[in-house]
Protein backbone atom coordinates (compact mmCIF):
# COMPACT_ATOMS: atom_id res chain seq x y z
CA UNK A 1 0.00 0.00 0.00
CA UNK A 2 1.34 3.42 -0.98
CA UNK A 3 1.67 5.84 1.92
CA UNK A 4 -0.18 9.19 1.75
CA UNK A 5 3.10 11.14 1.83
CA UNK A 6 4.42 9.14 -1.11
CA UNK A 7 1.16 9.73 -2.98
CA UNK A 8 1.51 13.49 -2.51
CA UNK A 9 5.15 13.32 -3.64
CA UNK A 10 4.11 11.32 -6.71
CA UNK A 11 1.38 13.84 -7.58
CA UNK A 12 3.79 16.73 -7.16
CA UNK A 13 6.30 15.00 -9.42
CA UNK A 14 3.68 14.40 -12.08
CA UNK A 15 2.49 18.02 -11.94
CA UNK A 16 6.07 19.22 -12.27
CA UNK A 17 6.71 16.92 -15.24
CA UNK A 18 3.51 18.04 -16.93
CA UNK A 19 4.35 21.70 -16.31
CA UNK A 20 7.80 21.29 -17.90
CA UNK A 21 6.30 19.54 -20.93
CA UNK A 22 3.70 22.26 -21.40
CA UNK A 23 6.25 25.05 -20.99
CA UNK A 24 8.53 23.45 -23.59
CA UNK A 25 5.58 23.03 -25.95
CA UNK A 26 4.39 26.62 -25.36
CA UNK A 27 7.86 28.05 -26.02
CA UNK A 28 8.11 25.99 -29.21
CA UNK A 29 4.72 27.22 -30.45
CA UNK A 30 5.71 30.79 -29.61
CA UNK A 31 8.92 30.42 -31.61
CA UNK A 32 7.07 28.91 -34.58
CA UNK A 33 4.37 31.59 -34.60
CA UNK A 34 6.91 34.41 -34.41
CA UNK A 35 9.20 32.88 -37.03
CA UNK A 36 9.13 35.02 -40.19
CA UNK A 37 7.97 33.20 -43.29
CA UNK A 38 7.00 34.05 -46.83
CA UNK A 39 4.59 32.55 -49.31
CA UNK A 40 7.48 31.25 -51.40
CA UNK A 41 9.01 29.63 -48.34
CA UNK A 42 5.77 27.87 -47.46
CA UNK A 43 5.39 26.50 -50.99
CA UNK A 44 8.81 24.83 -51.01
CA UNK A 45 8.99 21.43 -49.22
CA UNK A 46 12.43 22.29 -47.81
CA UNK A 47 11.40 25.94 -47.30
CA UNK A 48 14.68 26.84 -48.98
CA UNK A 49 16.64 25.63 -45.94
CA UNK A 50 19.84 23.62 -45.73
CA UNK A 51 19.82 20.39 -43.73
CA UNK A 52 20.95 21.82 -40.37
CA UNK A 53 18.40 24.70 -40.19
CA UNK A 54 15.68 22.36 -41.45
CA UNK A 55 16.44 19.85 -38.67
CA UNK A 56 16.42 22.60 -36.05
CA UNK A 57 13.03 23.78 -37.27
CA UNK A 58 11.79 20.18 -37.41
CA UNK A 59 12.95 19.55 -33.83
CA UNK A 60 11.07 22.62 -32.58
CA UNK A 61 7.96 21.45 -34.46
CA UNK A 62 8.22 18.01 -32.87
CA UNK A 63 8.49 19.44 -29.36
CA UNK A 64 5.54 21.77 -30.04
CA UNK A 65 3.29 19.08 -31.49
CA UNK A 66 4.35 15.85 -29.80
CA UNK A 67 5.21 16.87 -26.23
CA UNK A 68 1.54 17.57 -25.35
CA UNK A 69 0.27 14.45 -27.13
CA UNK A 70 2.83 12.22 -25.39
CA UNK A 71 2.04 13.66 -21.94
CA UNK A 72 -0.37 10.85 -20.86
CA UNK A 73 2.28 8.21 -21.65
CA UNK A 74 5.07 10.20 -20.00
CA UNK A 75 3.08 10.82 -16.81
CA UNK A 76 2.10 7.14 -16.62
CA UNK A 77 5.75 6.15 -17.02
CA UNK A 78 6.66 8.59 -14.25
CA UNK A 79 4.01 7.12 -11.92
CA UNK A 80 4.97 3.49 -12.53
CA UNK A 81 8.68 4.29 -12.14
CA UNK A 82 7.95 6.12 -8.87
CA UNK A 83 6.21 3.02 -7.49
CA UNK A 84 9.27 0.90 -8.21
CA UNK A 85 12.63 0.84 -6.53
CA UNK A 86 13.91 4.05 -8.11
CA UNK A 87 14.78 6.73 -5.56
CA UNK A 88 13.65 9.44 -7.95
CA UNK A 89 11.61 8.90 -11.12
CA UNK A 90 12.78 12.15 -12.73
CA UNK A 91 16.03 10.91 -14.37
CA UNK A 92 14.31 7.88 -15.91
CA UNK A 93 11.32 9.97 -17.00
CA UNK A 94 13.41 12.49 -18.89
CA UNK A 95 15.61 9.80 -20.40
CA UNK A 96 12.34 8.26 -21.66
CA UNK A 97 11.34 11.66 -23.10
CA UNK A 98 14.74 12.09 -24.74
CA UNK A 99 14.47 8.72 -26.49
CA UNK A 100 10.96 9.57 -27.68
CA UNK A 101 11.88 13.00 -29.01
CA UNK A 102 15.14 11.77 -30.55
CA UNK A 103 13.19 9.31 -32.68
CA UNK A 104 10.94 12.12 -33.91
CA UNK A 105 13.85 14.47 -34.57
CA UNK A 106 15.59 11.79 -36.64
CA UNK A 107 12.51 11.52 -38.83
CA UNK A 108 13.49 15.02 -39.97
CA UNK A 109 16.35 13.42 -41.94
CA UNK A 110 13.87 11.32 -43.90
CA UNK A 111 11.54 14.31 -44.29
CA UNK A 112 14.37 16.44 -45.68
CA UNK A 113 15.46 13.72 -48.11
CA UNK A 114 11.89 13.34 -49.38
CA UNK A 115 11.51 17.11 -49.66
CA UNK A 116 14.70 17.39 -51.70
CA UNK A 117 13.54 14.55 -53.92
CA UNK A 118 10.17 16.22 -54.48
CA UNK A 119 11.78 19.53 -55.39
CA UNK A 120 14.25 17.84 -57.74
CA UNK A 121 11.48 15.87 -59.47
CA UNK A 122 9.37 19.00 -59.87
CA UNK A 123 12.30 20.78 -61.56
CA UNK A 124 13.43 17.86 -63.74
CA UNK A 125 9.97 17.02 -65.00
CA UNK A 126 8.74 20.64 -65.12
CA UNK A 127 5.65 19.82 -63.04
CA UNK A 128 3.14 22.67 -63.38
CA UNK A 129 1.52 24.16 -60.27
CA UNK A 130 -1.75 22.36 -60.89
CA UNK A 131 0.04 19.03 -61.22
CA UNK A 132 2.00 19.63 -58.01
CA UNK A 133 -1.22 20.57 -56.19
CA UNK A 134 -2.89 17.39 -57.42
CA UNK A 135 0.00 15.35 -56.05
CA UNK A 136 -0.66 17.13 -52.75
CA UNK A 137 -4.31 16.12 -53.02
CA UNK A 138 -3.24 12.52 -53.53
CA UNK A 139 -1.11 12.70 -50.36
CA UNK A 140 -4.14 13.99 -48.44
CA UNK A 141 -6.23 11.09 -49.77
CA UNK A 142 -3.49 8.61 -48.82
CA UNK A 143 -3.41 10.04 -45.30
CA UNK A 144 -7.18 9.68 -45.12
CA UNK A 145 -7.08 6.05 -46.26
CA UNK A 146 -4.36 5.23 -43.73
CA UNK A 147 -6.72 6.21 -40.90
CA UNK A 148 -8.78 3.09 -41.69
CA UNK A 149 -5.92 0.58 -41.92
CA UNK A 150 -5.09 -2.15 -39.37
CA UNK A 151 -1.56 -0.69 -39.03
CA UNK A 152 -3.04 2.56 -37.78
CA UNK A 153 -5.27 0.66 -35.33
CA UNK A 154 -2.40 -1.46 -34.04
CA UNK A 155 -0.05 1.47 -33.43
CA UNK A 156 -2.82 3.55 -31.89
CA UNK A 157 -3.63 0.71 -29.50
CA UNK A 158 -0.04 0.90 -28.24
CA UNK A 159 -0.01 4.71 -27.98
CA UNK A 160 -3.49 5.09 -26.54
CA UNK A 161 -3.13 2.68 -23.61
CA UNK A 162 -0.10 3.82 -21.58
CA UNK A 163 -0.32 1.23 -18.79
CA UNK A 164 -0.57 -1.66 -21.26
CA UNK A 165 2.40 -0.38 -23.25
CA UNK A 166 4.62 0.22 -20.22
CA UNK A 167 3.85 -3.14 -18.60
CA UNK A 168 4.56 -5.08 -21.81
CA UNK A 169 7.59 -3.02 -22.92
CA UNK A 170 9.20 -2.49 -19.51
CA UNK A 171 12.98 -2.23 -19.35
CA UNK A 172 14.84 -1.38 -16.14
CA UNK A 173 17.40 1.35 -15.61
CA UNK A 174 18.16 4.48 -17.60
CA UNK A 175 19.13 2.55 -20.72
CA UNK A 176 15.82 0.70 -20.49
CA UNK A 177 13.95 4.00 -20.16
CA UNK A 178 15.68 5.27 -23.29
CA UNK A 179 14.79 2.10 -25.20
CA UNK A 180 11.18 2.39 -24.09
CA UNK A 181 11.07 6.02 -25.21
CA UNK A 182 12.37 5.08 -28.65
CA UNK A 183 9.92 2.18 -28.88
CA UNK A 184 7.01 4.40 -27.95
CA UNK A 185 8.21 6.89 -30.55
CA UNK A 186 8.16 4.15 -33.20
CA UNK A 187 4.54 3.26 -32.40
CA UNK A 188 3.65 6.95 -32.38
CA UNK A 189 5.37 7.37 -35.74
CA UNK A 190 3.34 4.46 -37.05
CA UNK A 191 0.18 6.30 -35.99
CA UNK A 192 1.01 9.73 -37.28
CA UNK A 193 3.57 9.68 -40.10
CA UNK A 194 1.06 10.47 -42.84
CA UNK A 195 -0.53 13.18 -40.72
CA UNK A 196 2.85 14.88 -40.77
CA UNK A 197 3.30 14.17 -44.48
CA UNK A 198 0.27 16.32 -45.26
CA UNK A 199 2.20 19.34 -43.98
CA UNK A 200 4.18 19.27 -47.24
CA UNK A 201 1.15 20.08 -49.43
CA UNK A 202 -0.52 22.21 -46.75
CA UNK A 203 2.63 24.22 -45.96
CA UNK A 204 5.38 23.34 -43.50
CA UNK A 205 4.85 26.62 -41.65
CA UNK A 206 1.05 26.41 -41.73
CA UNK A 207 0.37 27.05 -38.03
CA UNK A 208 -3.34 26.28 -38.34
CA UNK A 209 -2.59 22.89 -39.93
CA UNK A 210 0.00 22.07 -37.26
CA UNK A 211 -2.46 22.97 -34.49
CA UNK A 212 -5.21 20.86 -36.08
CA UNK A 213 -2.90 17.85 -36.42
CA UNK A 214 -1.78 18.23 -32.80
CA UNK A 215 -5.38 18.30 -31.54
CA UNK A 216 -6.28 15.32 -33.71
CA UNK A 217 -3.36 13.24 -32.39
CA UNK A 218 -4.22 14.19 -28.81
CA UNK A 219 -7.87 13.27 -29.36
CA UNK A 220 -6.93 9.92 -30.91
CA UNK A 221 -4.82 9.07 -27.87
CA UNK A 222 -7.12 10.26 -25.10
CA UNK A 223 -10.82 10.39 -26.06
CA UNK A 224 -13.01 7.39 -25.14
CA UNK A 225 -14.50 7.19 -28.67
CA UNK A 226 -11.14 7.58 -30.40
CA UNK A 227 -12.08 5.24 -33.26
CA UNK A 228 -14.87 7.56 -34.34
CA UNK A 229 -12.49 10.51 -34.30
CA UNK A 230 -9.92 8.60 -36.33
CA UNK A 231 -12.55 7.60 -38.89
CA UNK A 232 -13.98 11.12 -39.06
CA UNK A 233 -10.51 12.58 -39.67
CA UNK A 234 -9.92 10.00 -42.39
CA UNK A 235 -13.18 10.91 -44.10
CA UNK A 236 -12.39 14.63 -43.98
CA UNK A 237 -8.93 14.06 -45.46
CA UNK A 238 -10.37 11.90 -48.23
CA UNK A 239 -13.00 14.46 -49.17
CA UNK A 240 -10.59 17.38 -49.02
CA UNK A 241 -7.91 15.50 -50.97
CA UNK A 242 -10.39 14.58 -53.69
CA UNK A 243 -11.58 18.19 -53.84
CA UNK A 244 -7.99 19.41 -54.27
CA UNK A 245 -7.44 16.95 -57.12
CA UNK A 246 -10.51 18.38 -58.87
CA UNK A 247 -9.84 22.02 -57.93
CA UNK A 248 -6.11 22.52 -57.14
CA UNK A 249 -6.74 26.11 -56.04
CA UNK A 250 -8.21 24.74 -52.79
CA UNK A 251 -4.71 23.87 -51.59
CA UNK A 252 -3.20 26.65 -49.43
CA UNK A 253 0.21 26.36 -51.11
CA UNK A 254 -1.18 26.55 -54.65
CA UNK A 255 -0.19 29.60 -56.65
CA UNK A 256 -0.34 30.32 -60.34
CA UNK A 257 2.73 31.85 -62.01
CA UNK A 258 2.18 35.54 -62.73
CA UNK A 259 2.37 35.00 -66.48
CA UNK A 260 -0.36 32.38 -66.31
CA UNK A 261 -2.56 34.22 -63.85
CA UNK A 262 -2.46 37.49 -65.82
CA UNK A 263 -1.96 36.87 -69.54
CA UNK A 264 0.14 39.53 -71.25
CA UNK A 265 1.95 40.59 -68.07
CA UNK A 266 5.69 40.70 -68.52
CA UNK A 267 5.66 39.84 -72.27
CA UNK A 268 8.70 41.01 -74.26
CA UNK A 269 8.29 44.46 -75.72
CA UNK A 270 5.30 45.30 -73.53
CA UNK A 271 5.66 48.47 -71.52
CA UNK A 272 4.14 48.62 -68.08
CA UNK A 273 2.34 51.82 -67.07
Amino acid sequence: MIRPRRVSTLAAGQYTTLAVLLVLAALSWWWLIRMPSSGAMDMSPTMGLALAPFLILWAVMMVAMMAPTAAPMILTFHAITARGRERSPFPATWVFVSGYLLLWVLTGLAAYALALGAESAARDFAVPPRGAARVGGAILCLAGLYQFTPWKSFCLAQCGHPVRFIMTAWRGGLSGAFQMGVRHGLYCLGCCWLLFAILFPLGMMNIAAMAAITLLILAEKTLPQRRWGTAAAGAVLLVYGAAVIVAPGLLPTFSQPAAMAMPGMGMPGMKMP
